[in-house]
Order: structure tokens, then sequence, then C-alpha cells
């Protein structure tokens, strides 16, 4: 059973939940050198929750020098694993003892359904975090082919120190997608936050101190990203920078590390992708539902949201009035009430911009067929789920990200074509396929340009799986799995060199002596 309370529960743990707004370096709570803050802001009421700390560039340099300090001194870096993974799994346990708690912050600040929160972000975080914890002392590093007179050690050493710099739409998950491989293998991590979702990372860096993480290895500094995510991204003391974020400033990351240390840089960025129907899908009851939800989750903010249904023209109608079914299902509302799937969207920048995609499909001829309005519901943030059909490839819609609760039908003649249609993008992240036959789901699979393609269902894998993208949609690295731990990791060989030992000496002491 899902692990949700009741509405009038959740409005009472937000009504009396303790805020986390400063900065947290050193394994305390302080505030920033220049003393300024932000507003955070909660999108469903236009309020403001409270003011975050925004960090500067002072405040990088001295957690960097806390995160250096810790490195050097080695009780974590040189930790045992099998301790290292015992103080990881203690804060997984402290995270799902309030767990409550952060589902409501993450609502608060993000505009997040609490269900959502309750039954998705919260689990999977935790999960998250002791997958990569158990694989700490279970990574072996390796033994070279080099013979009987030498002996080729690889061995894996954590880089230093790690950046994080983590997007709004999944601030738990993202977060931990980042920390769990980063600090299993030793490294010290200076986390940047969205500015919009800053509280449940400060609140996870307070309970990783309590869980025994020694003082200066998990930071996290709220604030812009000129003021603290540029200044990681340059900074001459961090090792290895992971950005989950818009493509734009993916590139710019790119740009700091060659300005600076040449630090490596992994980057998970945006996304158009497809839900592929061929015209030998079965059940377009199952893949009405599954399309639903890949184009509505969050809101449709998030990057690997199907916001393209490439459709074959034999099966379109019986899906799209399917589709349309679904999405009469998803209720928009107050985030706390467990009976809405939709909330707020994050912010009123990105509530224009969507709604400026909306008009942008009218205006070029597609056809609104659910949705396509602003709820009007006091200051909140609210917009009804949108679905346009007589959407053609060249339109704004089926080419941008709009990472709102927006998707289009593309009509397609053949399977052929639904392939080329879903492939013609400078975004490769994900995509789902649907067919009835196992032939053609292996090809298709193969030939979608993806870096994650799933089969009669919507999904991004597991923690067992890696996660990024091809083309514009990733660069530098995998999250998930164990390749995520590979770009937190230097690799060093060690070459010992063993000819003429002893065991040689006496087989030459003996030959002499015979001769």
């Amino acid at each position: 059973m899902p692990d949700l309370l009741t509405f009038e529960e959740y409005r009472a743990i937000a009504a009396d939940i303790s805020l986390p707004v400063n900065a947290y370096i050193d394994g305390k709570f302080m505030r920033p050198r220049s003393g300024q803050t932000m507003d955070s802001i909660n999108p469903a009421t236009g309020s403001v929750l409270g003011k975050v700390a925004a960090c500067g560039s002072e405040d990088v340099d001295f957690a960097v020098v806390k995160a250096r300090e810790a490195f050097d001194r080695g009780d974590w870096s040189r930790m045992h694993p099998s301790d290292r993974k015992e103080v990881m799994i203690r804060l997984a346990k402290l995270i799902k003892r309030h767990r409550h708690e952060l589902a409501v912050l993450e609502s608060l600040e993000s505009g997040k359904p609490i269900r959502e929160c309750a039954v998705t972000d919260v689990p999977e975080t935790l999960h998250c975090l002791k997958w990569h914890a158990e694989a700490t002392d279970k990574l072996y590093g390796q033994v070279s082919p080099s013979g009987d007179d030498a002996l080729g050690l690889v061995v894996r050493e954590p880089a230093g120190v790690v950046g994080c710099v983590l997007p709004w739409n999944f601030p738990l998950m993202m977060l931990a997608w980042k920390i769990g491989p980063a600090l299993s293998a030793g490294n010290s991590v200076i986390v940047k936050p969205a500015e919009q979702t800053s509280m449940t990372a400060l609140r996870v860096a307070e309970l990783a101190t309590e869980a025994g993480l020694p003082n200066g290895v998990l930071n996290v500094l709220p604030g812009e990203g000129p003021d603290v995510g540029e200044p990681i991204g340059r900074h001459h003391g961090i090792q290895v920078v992971s950005f989950t974020g818009s493509t734009d400033v993916g590139r710019r990351f790119l740009e700091y590390s060659a300005q600076s240390n040449l630090k490596r840089i992994v980057l998970e960025c945006g996304g158009k992708n497809p839900a592929v129907v061929l015209s030998d899908a079965a059940n377009l009851d199952h893949a009405a539902r599954q399309i639903a939800y890949a184009a509505l989750w969050n809101m449709g903010q998030n990057c690997t949201a199907n916001s393209r249904v490439i459709v074959h023209k034999d099966v379109k109608d019986g899906l799209v009035g399917r589709i349309r079914e679904q999405m009469r299902s998803w209720r928009t509302g107050d985030p706390l009430d467990p009976a809405n799937r939709l909330g707020a969207i994050i912010s009123d920048e990105h509530y224009d911009k969507i709604l400026a995609y909306i008009d942008a499909g009218k205006n070029e001829g597609a056809q609104i067929i659910e949705g396509g309005s602003a709820i009007e519901a006091g200051g909140g943030l609210f917009i009804e789920p949108t679905l346009f059909d007589c959407v053609r490839p060249d339109m704004k819609i089926a080419k941008e990200e709009i990472f709102g609760p927006v998707f289009a039908i593309i009509e397609v003649n053949s399977d052929n074509q639904a392939l080329a249609v879903a492939n013609d993008t400078c975004y490769g992240l994900q995509a789902s396929l649907f067919t009835s036959n196992v032939t053609t789901a292996h090809h298709f699979a193969r030939a979608l340009q993806a870096g994650t393609v799933s089969v009669n269902c919507y999904s991004e894998g597991d923690a067992a799986t890696p996660f990024g993208g091809y083309k514009l949609s990733g660069f530098g690295g995998r999250d998930n799995s164990l390749l995520a731990h590979d770009q937190y990791c230097e690799t060093k060989t060690i070459w010992f060199d063993i000819g003429d030992g002893p065991i040689d000496d006496a087989i030459a002491d003996e030959k002499d002596s015979s001769a």
C-alpha cells in the first residue's frame, strides 16, 4: 500500500515544519558571507515559504577548502569501504524516519503533488542511496595480464572534491543520483541545489552528519547559477562536476572546465522524447495509460517526458480516444492533497513559457483536443493537461522541449516513418516503443537513438541501469548503475617489476652447482 497520509495530516505537517534556510558547510548551518538571501516561493499559493541563503563565490571557496581538508584528512576518503557503506545506510534509515517531513518540504517548494513525493521520490531516493551504499565494498580493482616478471594493478581512487549541480524538478532524487556514487567512492561533495528547491538538500545534509558522515564531506550551497554554479564550474580545487539541467547551461560547464583545470564534466541535459506506437500495437488501453503517465508525470516537468506521441495512422483514432480518457483522471489542485495527481508549475517564468508554447501550437495550426488553458486558483501556477492533434514534425511544439503538461500527436503512414520522425531531433534521452512483435521490438529498440528505450511501457530503468542521453541530451558519463561510480573515480596503474626474484635465483644457483 502507498505510504500516504491524509490531506489534513499533510497540512498539519506543513504548518509545523521547520524550514532549513542556511548553507550547510563543514557539518553545520551557516549564513552566507554576503548575508544575502533569496525568497523560496510556494508555487501553489505564490506565498514566500522562507528566505534561503544566497551564497556566492566566497562561500564556494570556503566550502572547497573544507571539502579538501576533509578529503586530505582521510576520515572518509580512506575509511574502509564497509564502514562508508554503513554510514550511508544509516543516512538512508534517517531519511526513511523523516520521510513525511521530506515529502512535504519537497511538495511545498516545488509544487509537486504530495502523492508523487511520498510514493515515488522519497522511496526512490532511499533505494538509490542504499543501492550505491551496498556497492561500496563490492567494487573490485583489477590485475593486468602482465606475465611472471611484472604485476600490474589497476586500482580505483576517489577523484577528490566533486561538485553536484541539481535541477528543480526532482530535488531529492537527483541529489541521491549524484551523491550516492560520489560518496560511495570516498569523495568530498559540494551540492548546489536549484535556487527554487534548496531545502530538501539542506535537510539531507544535516541528516548525513547525524548518520556519521565526517564534517566537510557533504556541503550544500544554495544560490543563483551565476553566483554558485559558475564558481563551482570554474574552481581549480574541484575535480569533477556532475550537472543535470538544460543543454544551454550544460554547454557552459564544458567552457568553465576548458577555462580552468580541465575538470571532468558529466552532463544530463534536455530531451524531446517520443512514444512510438507502431501499426501492430495491440493493447491500446495499456499504451494510453503509459503514454499519459509519461507525458504528465510531475506536470510534464521531466527531461524524459514523452511529449511526442508518434502513432501509425491505423491505430491512431483508437489510441487518441483512450489517451483523452486517461487525461481526465489526472486531477489538478492543491499539491498537499493526495487525491491530486497534478500540482503547480515551478515558477512564474516557467508558467509563462509553457503557455507561450500552447499559443505557438495553436498559431501554427495544431488543434487542442484536451485542455489548453491556465487554471485560476488564487496565486497558484496551474495549467490544464493539454493534448494537441494534427501536429507536424516541423512545428515548434514538436521540436522544442516544453517541460510542461503539454504533448502532441504526430500521425505517420508507416512504421519506418515513425522511426525516422522519432530520431529527427537534436536530443536522445529516452524513447518508449509499443509493438506486439518481439522481433520488431528488438530491431526498433536498437534503431531508436536514445540512452534509454522502454518497450511496451514508459520507464527510465532503475538504479542498476545507466541513465543518460545521446546527442545534446548527455555528455561524459551516466547516472545510476555501477557505471556512475566510474565518473567519480580516478583509475591508477601500479606496476611492479618482480623479475629475478628468490625463486629465479634459486633455480640459477641449482643450475650452477649441477654444472
